[in-house]
């Protein structure tokens, strides 16, 4: 059966079962870094497998650092972006509710 009392429903809500309220200033910096990362070697990772792809069906010759540079690292740094802007707003919330 179910876990669920209704007192301990979050005020906050939450996405996809992710609390969206209570992070301090160093977890908002944590999980800003690790989903940067994750992004990183996400698409790094498919683009890897998308320029073998392209490699060898195309008889192509392109390098796969590449895949570093033009879609690992920029992604990166989109998500490090929307990220700090989102648990950046959480804790400046969070810290300004608090008062």
């Amino acid at each position: 059966m179910s876990n669920y009392t209704s007192g301990s429903q979050r005020v906050g809500g939450s996405f996809l079962g992710f609390p969206l309220e209570g992070f301090g200033l160093f977890t908002s910096l944590l999980l800003t870094v690790a989903s940067g990362f994750l992004a990183f070697f996400l698409v790094t990772a498919l683009s890897i497998f998308g320029l073998l792809g392209w490699n060898l069906i195309g008889h192509h010759s392109v390098n796969y650092a590449n895949s570093y540079l033009f879609f690992g690292f920029p992604t990166a740094v989109a998500v490090w972006t929307v990220a700090l802007l989102v648990f950046g707003s959480l804790w400046i919330r969070a810290k300004i509710t608090a008062k």
